[in-house]
């Protein structure tokens, strides 16, 4: 408990049993009375503890924190280690294991957690001595916390939780080896300043490089002092506001149209802060081969993984944006950035108005996302489950603030979104904070609504159901002969289970009664579930088809 306290955490996810049972018993004073120094939050399933540590950690740039026992406890946090491996997110899981006595005797709740965790995480550890604690715990976070951050994992023996010893604070801020912060080649930097300023098609790629390196004002002042226009990647979408003059949309298989065709075109590449991922470029063999691309990333295993470079910086972009708008000359690209309207517009007749306006019909995913975000207050926090309520939320949903977006990106996880807006919630709890949800991914992570009645965290959660695992039935259509295996769900009365657990509800059926809806859910105190009746085939569009180009994007089906 001091050794978390040192390092500065408020807020724990987590969830008791056994072999961690001695460090909940000290928790006991340390969440009440005048030794009160943390909040713990009792999740109702381990893998929410993990997600509600990201949620707060995306939303509040410090690290999450999650505490569990061994055995199943330990297994049922691991798709959350992953998601926040793959999603560069910092998060610390603390389980229990048995006594060092026990170890490798196939021991009640005994799991070699070391082994499981090492490949989803960025430092997996087993402490096996009471000496050894306030170090570990001090590694854990500053391994979490620095360079390209992501999930630590601590394996507790029980031993060491019950053995006394002498305190000793320990504050670690070196690791042999691990260089979190590499430093900058000013050489690369004037090689991709040259480039950016003798280029005509300049392009930029933001991703979430930048929110995690607080580098949203850096990213700005380079942009618009060279005059170039930039996509944002899913989990990058709020490094830049959705207003800003430079901002052209989401990049990606769902992303917007002009944008991913006009990587095809660009003479210059600048990718910040993003990975290249294979839902970005599409066929990686035909990906920008016009262009010359300039790479700035703080993890060098990132640069030639993917797309091949032209130049490479490694560092921090806090740093290195500002190194390289030092050495660009203020320019205007007012006809390339032109040549994008035609495209935007296409995109917005053939797509965006039937999606967010449409004249008949069942209510459609895009209108009520639109409808959430024109009242939705400025700072307010999207959070999505994983499928197609994710790829029309994050589309549709505006963006003025930083750290306003938290989704399951690398591993796609269903179940994601509702934990993770309770992590969203004790973030941030001035700002509101908008889950979208299909009935899919809800029901995989219902049992959370237990954590949100008993803390009464405000979460506005809204479920978009189309009795469908949409996604999954988009591409059965479109790319299996419309040949719906096992995607058609048969789903519970929403509306009792709300009373159940009580939460506000309300059901929207028609869509003359959805903006009055979304305004007594936005001004209801605490949390709130509106159900939204979808179209049953309602589809995400534009979409790049998976191994095509990026841009033969198709508008239409």
């Amino acid at each position: 408990m001091r050794a978390l306290k040192d390092e500065g955490v408020k807020t724990i996810f987590g969830y008791p049993g056994g072999s961690i049972m001695p460090v909940y018993d000290a928790l006991f004073d340390y969440t009440r009375g005048e030794k009160k120094c943390f909040d713990h939050i009792l999740v109702r399933h381990e893998q929410g503890a993990t997600h509600a540590a990201e949620g707060y950690a995306r939303v509040s740039g410090e690290v999450g924190v999650t505490l569990v026992t061994s055995g199943p406890g330990v297994t049922n946090t691991l798709t959350g280690i992953a998601d926040a491996m793959l999603d560069s997110t910092p998060i610390v899981v603390i389980a229990g294991q048995v006594p060092i006595t026990a170890l490798g005797t196939d021991a009640f709740q005994e799991v070699d957690l070391v082994g499981l965790a090492q490949p989803i995480s960025k430092w997996s550890y087993q402490i096996r001595r009471a000496e050894d604690v306030a170090w570990a715990v001090s590694r854990a976070f500053y391994i979490a916390r620095t360079g390209r951050p992501g999930p630590v994992v601590l394996d507790f023996t029980k031993n060491a939780q019950v053995e006394e010893i002498d305190w000793e604070p320990c504050k670690v801020n070196f690791v042999r080896s691990y260089v979190p912060y590499p430093k900058l080649n000013e050489a690369a930097v004037r090689e991709a300043a040259e480039l950016i300023n003798n280029a005509k098609r300049p392009l930029a790629l933001v991703g979430q490089g930048v929110e995690l390196g607080n580098a949203q004002e850096e990213l700005k002042a380079f942009l618009e002092k060279a005059d170039i226009p930039a996509g944002r990647t899913m989990l990058g979408l709020s490094a830049l506001p959705s207003d800003h003059p430079l901002n052209v949309g989401m990049l990606g298989m769902h992303g917007n149209y002009a944008v991913n065709l006009k990587e095809q075109e660009c003479d210059v590449l600048i990718a910040i802060g993003m990975r290249f991922s294979d839902r970005v470029t599409g066929n990686v063999n035909t990906y920008a081969k016009q262009a010359k691309i300039v790479h700035l990333d703080i993890d060098r295993s990132e640069i030639d993984k993917n797309v091949k470079t032209d130049v490479a910086v490694v560092a921090d972009c806090k740093e290195s944006l500002p190194a390289l708008t030092a050495l660009l000359n203020a320019n205007r690209h007012t006809e390339w950035r032109e040549s994008f309207r035609p495209l935007d517009e296409k995109e917005r007749t053939k797509v965006i108005e039937p999606a967010i306006h449409p004249a008949e019909g069942p209510l459609l995913m895009g209108e009520v996302v639109n409808a959430v975000a024109e009242q939705a207050q400025d700072d307010a926090v999207l959070v999505t489950d994983v499928g197609q309520n994710q790829l029309f939320a994050t589309r549709y949903f505006k963006y003025r603030h930083k750290r306003s977006i938290c989704t399951s990106g690398g591993l796609g996880t269903m179940g994601y979104g509702m934990p993770a807006a309770i992590g969203a919630t004790f973030a941030a709890p001035g700002r509101q904070v908008c889950c979208f949800m299909g009935d899919g991914g809800f029901q995989m992570c219902i049992q959370e609504l237990g954590t949100i009645m008993e803390q009464k965290s405000p979460v506005k959660m809204i479920l978009m159901n189309n009795h469908y695992l949409g996604n999954v039935r988009q591409w059965q259509d479109m790319f299996w002969l419309r040949r719906k295996s096992f995607t058609k769900m048969m789903n519970p009365c929403y509306e009792l289970i709300a009373q159940g657990y009580g939460i506000p509800y309300v059901a929207v059926t028609d869509r003359s009664d959805l903006a009055d809806a979304v305004r007594r859910m936005l001004t209801t105190d605490g949390p709130f579930i509106l159900e939204c009746a979808i179209k049953e085939e309602d589809n995400v569009l534009p979409m790049t088809p998976p191994g095509m180009n990026v841009d033969d994007m198709m508008l239409e089906i």
